[in-house]
């Protein structure tokens, strides 16, 4: 199943998308990777969803990837005596440790973190900013406020800070539980670490998973921006998760966040995913609005690794379609005339490793005699993950001996990944890339490949021999 697309899709799975029928139009449709959000699936749904794409996985013969995404610290006020409270813009408004029903002048917070951390000054964003507040004094057991917009407040609202940074970790107990069961299946390829404020988040997560999953960091928090290279250094990938980051920041500077974020990725050598609304109108219309197409467009120029469907696919009324749309939009984007100079022009300056130059080579080599793929392969991942930096115009074909790091770089741009057996000696490295270049509609005989490959062949980060290969006539073997 060839993709004629570099981005990649990411398909959230939901009440909408949960059955394995579904799961298998979706990634008909364009699905590559598919997120379980664990803020509302159970460990028995989460296995189930895993079978499920892992049976469709079988039938398609591709490797598929899968995302646990942490609920991470979800903050929200106490409850109201009567439900709900009008409130005026310029009164006082407090909340407290008092855990009693609230009323028009004060509320329970049941998060002693943000008590302690609020100072004068701080913003109080509730309910998806619908409430502003800004704290006046704050004694770790109360903030009295000033009601700065908005005019009512209901139960058990969201909280956010956009202002302070709380002393408590990204990972709740909730967290803990839900990495471990996922981390039990052996199945799940990458977790997504939620409201990331500091490098020191990502030590705890990194320390459970040991290797066994990707980190990806999402950033909705204004405090991660201001660590960001050391959270990217740290993290295997990024989402830039626009949602929670448009209600702590102001909304207009979004756009500007997300390219940034998503060159500092680019640079790094790490997945960058932009995620949520990208098609949001799409949860109850069968097309999407102007201005999404647009949304999805430029996240595909900027060069992002992938794209993300939230409630589009897991909980709308059109999933396939909006995959569909995703795929379609993206490939238009990429067959425009500016595409390739604006990729060209934000590629980063290689880094002095072996790995990076063999790749930047490999990108030159292909470009220069139009070759038909590069071929790489690649055991731990790395050389796959430095051949999608280079943002080549050509095909990256990733052939692993390992399922493992075939899921995991199902996220990276460009690439197409294969699991095969490791060359037993260099006839059969290039006779197998060829092959499988041909198997997989990715070149014919008489055409050109370039491959790169480490020896002694299957010695894992030695990546340091390019090979230039005609297809022979047969489509099996290499000249």
């Amino acid at each position: 199943m060839r993709r004629y697309r570099k981005v990649k899709i990411l398909a959230t799975l939901g009440p909408a998308s949960s059955e394995e029928g579904m799961i298998e139009k979706l990634h008909e449709a364009g699905a590559d990777l598919f997120r379980i959000n664990m803020s509302h699936a159970s460990h028995d749904l989460m296995r189930t969803l895993i079978s499920r794409i892992r049976a469709v996985e079988a039938r398609s013969g591709r490797p598929i990837g899968i995302l646990c995404d942490l609920q991470g610290p979800k903050l929200r006020v106490g409850k109201f005596a009567a439900g709900k409270v009008t409130l005026t813009p310029g009164q006082t408004f407090t909340l407290d440790n008092r855990d009693e029903p609230g009323d028009e002048t004060r509320v329970f917070l049941p998060h002693p973190e943000i008590l302690e951390a609020v100072k004068p000054g701080h913003r109080l964003l509730i309910d998806d900013g619908k409430l502003a507040l800004k704290a006046e004094k704050a004694d770790g057991k109360s903030i009295v406020c000033t009601v700065i917009a908005g005019t009512s407040i209901s139960d058990r609202k969201g909280v956010s800070l956009p202002d302070t940074l709380l002393g408590v970790g990204a990972l709740t107990d909730k967290d803990r539980i839900d990495l471990d069961a996922a981390l039990a299946t052996g199945e799940v390829d990458w977790v997504a670490l939620s409201f990331v404020q500091r490098p020191d988040d990502l030590a705890e997560v990194r320390k459970i998973a040991r290797g066994r999953v990707g980190v990806m960091s999402k950033i909705e928090k204004p405090q991660a921006l201001e660590r960001i290279d050391e959270i990217i250094e740290l993290s295997d990938a990024l989402m830039v998760a626009r949602g929670d980051l448009g209600v702590e920041m102001p909304i207009e500077t979004v756009p500007g966040i997300q390219k940034q974020l998503t060159r500092a990725c680019r640079r790094a050598g790490k997945p960058v995913v932009v995620a949520t609304q990208m098609l949001e109108s799409m949860i109850s219309s069968p097309v999407p609005t102007r201005a999404e197409v647009s949304d999805v467009s430029i996240a595909v120029f900027e060069g992002a690794d992938a794209i993300m469907l939230s409630a589009e696919s897991a909980s709308g009324q059109y999933p396939v379609e909006a995959v569909s749309m995703m795929a379609s939009i993206a490939r238009e984007v990429e067959k425009d005339p500016l595409f390739p100079s604006i990729i060209y022009a934000q590629r980063a300056t290689p880094e002095a490793t072996g790995a990076d130059a063999i790749s930047l080579a490999a990108r030159q080599i292909a470009e220069t005699l139009r070759l038909s793929a590069i071929v790489t392969y690649t055991s731990s991942g790395t050389t796959g993950l430095r051949a999608s930096r280079e943002r080549p115009e050509v095909p990256i074909i990733a052939l692993s001996p390992i399922v493992h790091t075939a899921r995991r770089l199902s996220i990276c741009w460009g690439m197409h990944c294969v699991v095969t057996q490791d060359a037993t000696d260099l006839d059969d490295m290039v006779n197998r890339a060829c092959r499988i270049v041909v198997s997989e509609g990715f070149g014919k005989p008489g055409d050109r490949i370039i491959i790169s490959a480490g020896v002694p062949l299957g010695t894992p980060g030695a990546t340091n021999m390019l090979r230039i290969a005609y297809i022979g006539s047969d489509g099996q073997t290499g000249i």
